[in-house]
């Protein structure tokens, strides 16, 4: 237990459907990171829209998830948002069926939930989409502006999470 807290392990997912638009922003922050974040504690991932392979993913046992998705919050399209969401609530939502092909972060979450798998912290680090929806379209110029924004914030929530865990700001740059 004690490796945990001195070792945190970071699971970033980037989540989406890169032929359909915006919905393949958090694919393209996974790529950017991939060139701009190397740390023995974070492992990075694309899963696509299917949420049962992020809960595959969690299952490895993760001390934080960061979530990198489009996300429709009503703003203006490119704007990021970093949330952390209230895990109780999640996991225990009953309101809203599970699709097992098609799955948010809130789905995500309860799935682990149920399995036993859901990290002490969660972020989603989102993005407003322009669209999502049509196929085979690029991510628009505001969701592509946005991602160095994106990738910014997980770098800085990575090294929050393992000054957190082992006290030395240094270690996760």
């Amino acid at each position: 237990m004690a490796d945990a807290v001195r070792n945190p392990r970071v699971l970033v997912a980037g989540i989406g459907n890169v032929l359909r638009g915006d919905d393949g922003f958090g694919a393209a922050v996974i790529d950017q990171l991939k060139s701009t974040l190397a740390h023995p504690s974070v492992t990075l991932v694309e899963t696509g829209i299917a949420g049962v392979g992020l809960v595959h993913h969690l299952m490895d046992g993760y001390d934080a998830l960061i979530i990198v998705d489009a996300v429709e919050r009503g703003a203006e399209p490119g704007r990021v948002f970093v949330l952390e969401p209230d895990l109780s609530r999640l996991a225990h939502d009953s309101t809203s069926p599970i699709d097992l092909h098609q799955t948010d972060a809130g789905g995500v979450i309860r799935m682990a939930a149920a399995l036993g798998h859901v990290p002490a912290r969660v972020w989603i680090v989102g993005c407003q989409p322009v669209d999502c929806d049509e196929l085979g379209a690029a991510l628009s110029e505001p969701v592509a502006r946005a991602i160095p924004v994106a990738a910014a914030h997980v770098r800085d929530l990575v090294a929050a999470i393992v000054t957190a865990a082992t006290g030395d700001s240094h270690a996760a740059r």
